[in-house]
């Protein structure tokens, strides 16, 4: 019998706001990064926060994850607290920003600025 073989699902997913939103700023940049890099870093109340850059080259051992023409650079060292993870574009009447869904997390900070795995 033959096996059936799904394709591989990705480290880390972008919504379409999200990538909307992030290949306009790209486009805004003279000249346009190769895309956006994104980590975490220790630091904040809870422990761990989200980092994102441009990216102007792939470093060894990075994930690669591309969504609606964008395509993000997952740092090795943040790979395993990402994995699952959704980025968004949020925006109400008092703030508009990047929001991590993050299945990992097991706590987060009142300000919504750092989080714990």
């Amino acid at each position: 019998r033959p096996r059936v073989r799904t394709a591989p699902r990705a480290i880390f997913t972008i919504t379409p706001r999200a990538a909307k939103h992030l290949k306009e700023m790209i486009e805004q940049r003279d000249p346009p990064p190769l895309g956006v890099r994104v980590g975490i870093q220790a630091r904040g109340c809870n422990g761990l926060s989200y980092t994102m850059d441009y990216a102007e080259e792939r470093r060894s051992f990075e994930e690669v994850v591309e969504a609606e023409g964008v395509k993000l650079f997952i740092d090795p060292k943040a790979q395993m607290y990402l994995v699952g993870a959704t980025m968004d574009w949020e925006e109400d009447d008092v703030k508009a920003e990047f929001r991590f869904h993050n299945p990992n997390e097991t706590s987060r900070c009142g300000c919504g600025e750092s989080f714990s795995v």
